[in-house]
């Protein structure tokens, strides 16, 4: 146990990544049903309103036709496609169809409500084609276009002849495309008993989940619309967008939480106590904090289990009381210093006694008020013969020369030469002194000059303020000293 423990002398690396945001959301949304020539239909105006109302909650600029005339549709879609033109590249447009929707040689067409037909050949002068729609969006030249049809619910021109195909055909879409659709190329999707079709009715409560990339969301949609029609229905989608898109973006990280959350995703799969315990030193408050205590107590029993099937003699595996086990989880979940104490009182030798001071310590660290740094110079620092030295940014740091610089621990020592010193105090505070005290980190780090150097750029980014505002056990402004001997190369 002592010897992963020694380990924790590694530091801590930050990391950071730009967020993309989005310069507006505009939303072309369209509801047929009360068709004149043909067989009307109880929900598209319905799931046109709904769809329109989700939109505008999720920050979408809506423009709305209900029943809308062919001419009506055509001037609709051209302003539609004026307006993505005009707002720029980051731009996301969305069109929305419910109505009637059929194919001819391989063309999907959307129906108006005063559409008329009565041979296939002027389905082109009544209707309109689908590609009109992802034409106009793809003149935009916008990074994320979504078209949504929830559209061949049946085949209203079904006795024409050449028109008697089911459902609509799979469309090809320009790159930054999201295309999706009611039901499978080919089939015939269901109006719905209630008030709104299964496909939107699915689509308008997964689309306000946060954080969903939107293949995700409609594989959600798809497993919702399939237990809905008892299988008769599977809801299709093809994509081409070139960047990640979520309908409700989670919520905009700090650049701490940001890089707790970076951090936390390198570890969060080892079983390594160490890395753990790092994470839970840099970051003891984060969202991630609970779910890292519980991950280190496994990780510290696995160990300790270890460590006794591994040892030469025969000995039972320790197993916790259940009053040991209920003291220990009761103190978890307060958070409280007085009931660790309880715990350790009860059970100083106990199999989590070691997990317990390591709380006790994190909790005391971070009630008590930040204690000034007393071995780092402020300004400047003077020499014994009364001339002012240069200030910490004017001195160089190299490798093989002594440090000139910091507290009285490194000064006169080598980089290499302060490795092999042992800690002026625990890395965390209330660490028992026999895990640290008189160790030599270079007993359990093979560290050399290159590792030293990769260790030492860490502190240059903009990240590592946090790291660098503590002191390093090997004394004083150790870490400073890195920093400047990263920025003039690691010469």
């Amino acid at each position: 146990m002592l010897s992963w423990l020694s380990r924790f002398f590694l530091a801590l690396a930050l990391f950071a990544g730009p967020l993309q945001a989005e310069s507006m959301r505009k939303a072309l949304v369209v509801g047929n049903g009360n068709y004149g020539a043909v067989q009307t239909l109880e929900n598209p105006v319905s799931d046109a309103m709904l769809m329109a109302n989700r939109l505008g909650d999720l920050g979408f600029e809506v423009s709305m036709i209900i029943d809308g005339t062919q001419i009506e549709m055509r001037r609709a879609i051209a302003q539609f496609g004026r307006d993505l033109r005009a707002s720029g590249p980051e731009t996301v447009g969305l069109f929305y169809y419910a109505g009637h929707g059929v194919q001819s040689f391989g063309a999907n067409y959307l129906l108006p409500v005063d559409a008329s037909l009565t041979d296939a050949a002027d389905l082109d002068l009544v209707a309109l084609e689908a590609q009109t729609i992802l034409r106009q969006m793809a003149s935009a030249r916008n990074r994320t276009n979504i078209v949504i049809l929830d559209a061949c619910r049946d085949n209203p021109f079904e006795t024409i002849a050449d028109l008697d195909d089911n459902g609509l055909a799979e469309m090809k879409a320009p790159a930054g495309t999201f295309l999706a659709y009611a039901t499978a190329p080919g089939a015939v999707a269901l109006d719905g008993l209630g008030e709104n079709s299964p496909f939107t009715t699915a689509l308008a409560e997964e689309i306000l989940i946060a954080d969903i990339p939107i293949e995700q969301m409609f594989k959600k949609v798809r497993v919702r619309v399939r237990d809905a029609t008892s299988g008769l229905q599977t809801p299709w989608d093809t994509s081409s967008l070139t960047v990640d898109f979520k309908f409700k973006p989670g919520k905009t990280l700090s650049a701490e939480d940001l890089a707790a959350k970076q951090f936390w995703e390198s570890v969060k799969d080892t079983s390594d106590p160490v890395q753990i315990m790092l994470f839970l030193r840099a970051y003891p408050d984060s969202a991630f904090s609970q779910e890292a205590r519980g991950l280190l107590k496994s990780a510290m029993q696995s160990e300790l289990e270890s460590a006794e099937t591994s040892a030469p003699q025969t000995k039972a595996p320790v197993t916790p009381s259940d009053q040991e086990a209920d003291l220990l989880e009761t103190a978890r979940a307060s958070g409280d210093l007085g009931d660790y104490q309880a715990y350790l009182d009860a059970f100083p030798d106990g199999v989590f006694a070691e997990l317990a001071k390591l709380e006790m310590a994190a909790l005391s660290q971070a009630a008590a008020p930040p204690e000034a740094e007393a071995d780092e110079p402020t300004q400047q620092t003077v020499s014994v013969t009364g001339r002012t030295a240069p200030t910490e940014q004017e001195i160089s740091v190299f490798f093989d020369q002594p440090l000139i610089n910091g507290a009285p621990e490194i000064v006169g020592k080598t980089i290499m030469e302060v490795t092999t010193l042992s800690p002026i105090f625990p890395p965390i505070e209330g660490l028992p002194e026999e895990m640290w005290k008189d160790q030599s980190c270079a007993n359990c780090h093979q560290w050399d000059r290159t590792a030293l150097c990769d260790q030492a750029k860490t502190y240059l980014k903009a990240s590592a303020e946090r790291s660098l505002a503590k002191q390093h056990p090997l004394g004083g402004s150790f870490k400073n000293n890195l920093r400047v001997w990263a920025e003039g190369g690691c010469q």
